[in-house]
């Protein structure tokens, strides 16, 4: 048995999870009903399973894997907890997108007591920034295993990376030359899309989202944040860059006609893939430039794990999320090139060394400064995002912002006051 495998059986077997996810389920079922987890088509569920032998010698349960397209897991989601299925027991799940309305649907687990009272699990190794992230109305709702921040892609070959927002905006308009098919900066203008990267933006020049559970986007540095963005797209962007996602901006920067483009590390994989990238040798990464209020990018969790509250197996349950998110599984993966949320597997140079050098070192720096939250945490996610974009895009098309973002954030406090009287009434 190598040292590793023996590591997690150890650290595992010490384990006892029945008193505390007493409530969450019935105690589990026969020693032949199969652990289910459903989980999202992702390089860490890929990785994961190919080391599932690891967890079911320890459990001596066998564990089925179901892996869906994002768009399907949610759909599955809907149909299968809103009937208290207990077909599920380990949910996958995105903390910032769901986590609030599955809360409050009743469909998660409270892992409270379970992260805070393990000692070995080492709760507080975890990043501050995605533990903050699975926390719901002050209770523990998830764990992180996949994390992501934004990242400064830039042409090395054109340009230094520039260590402020202001001098990003002067060197994106500085190499702006439409005429050559060269663009200052690309990035997502699309309205809803748009404003995960653009938290960023907020949180550098001293804004947020809510503040005191009311609206914010309408305070002076919300306005100054949707001006600086839209002006870099709007002087130094693409034609069109008002309705560009994700899947029409990376692909202006990865054939070479973008000097600057912010976005998730996440996606670096696809900007230096020699199948779909024409620049790969002269890219360059760099951390969020600081702003007004200095460097504050998001470090979110990507996706997490939890535990279905119908669930007939809790307790194996709560020893796969354990054995999945623990320091040393963290560690392993991260080396693989999968980010995680584990302070110790961050501070050890050898986990980074499936990542490029100079992306690793902004990972780095973005994690430490980041922000748990990359959009508005309410329950209806998609509704707030696509309120809180219209600002973003008229400042992108050089419309008036200041109007446009009070205009927003009266819309913005209406919907807060609903959102919170649904929170109200569980």
């Amino acid at each position: 048995m190598s040292p590793t495998r023996r590591g997690f059986l150890t650290m595992l077997g010490a384990v006892s999870a029945g008193a505390a996810l007493a409530g969450c389920g019935s105690g589990g079922t026969g020693r032949d009903a199969p652990l289910r987890v459903l989980a999202a088509n992702h390089v860490w569920t890929r990785a994961v399973r190919e080391r599932i032998g690891e967890f079911e010698d320890l459990v001596r349960r066998r564990v089925t894997i179901t892996m869906l397209t994002g768009d399907q897991l949610a759909s599955a989601y809907n149909v299968k907890l809103n009937a208290s299925a207990t077909d599920i027991d380990v949910l996958m799940v995105r903390a910032l997108q769901e986590q609030a309305l599955f809360t409050r649907n009743g469909w998660l687990a409270d892992l409270t007591d379970l992260v805070a009272g393990d000692a070995d699990y080492r709760w507080s190794d975890v990043q501050q920034a995605p533990r903050t992230a699975s926390i719901v109305d002050g209770r523990v709702r998830s764990v992180p295993v996949v994390t992501e921040r934004p990242v400064l892609y830039y042409r090395k070959d054109l340009t230094s990376p520039p260590g402020t927002l202001a001098e990003l905006l002067d060197s994106a308009v500085r190499l702006h030359d439409p005429g050559r098919g060269m663009f200052g900066a690309v990035g997502r203008g699309q309205r809803t899309g748009a404003v995960t990267q653009w938290s960023s933006f907020l949180y550098s020049h001293g804004g947020d989202f809510v503040v005191d559970g009311r609206s914010a986007i309408a305070s002076p540095a919300a306005i100054s944040a949707y001006r600086y963005y839209g002006e870099l797209l709007g002087r130094a962007g693409p034609p069109g860059v008002a309705n560009m996602s994700l899947e029409q901006a990376m692909p202006v920067f990865a054939q070479g006609k973008a000097a600057f483009y912010v976005d998730a590390d996440a996606i670096y994989t696809s900007i230096v893939d020699p199948k779909t990238s024409l620049v790969r040798d002269r890219v360059g990464f760099a951390p969020f430039p600081a702003g007004p209020a200095g460097a504050r990018p998001y470090n979110v969790p990507s996706w997490s794990l939890g535990i279905n509250r119908f669930s007939l197996l809790p307790e194996d349950s709560w020893r796969f999320l354990r054995w999945a998110s623990a320091p040393a599984m963290v560690a392993a993966l991260q080396a693989k090139g999968i980010p995680g949320a584990r302070e110790s597997a961050w501070a050890d140079a050898g986990t980074l060394t499936g990542f490029p050098a100079e992306l690793a070192a902004a990972m780095r720096v973005n994690a430490r400064n980041g922000i748990g939250s990359d959009r508005p945490r309410v329950l209806q996610v998609g509704r707030a995002r696509d309120i809180v974009g219209a600002p973003l895009v008229a400042g992108v098309l050089g419309q008036p912002v200041e109007p446009a973002a009070r205009a927003a954030d009266v819309e913005l406090a209406a919907f807060l006051v609903r959102d919170n009287r649904h929170r109200e009434h569980r």
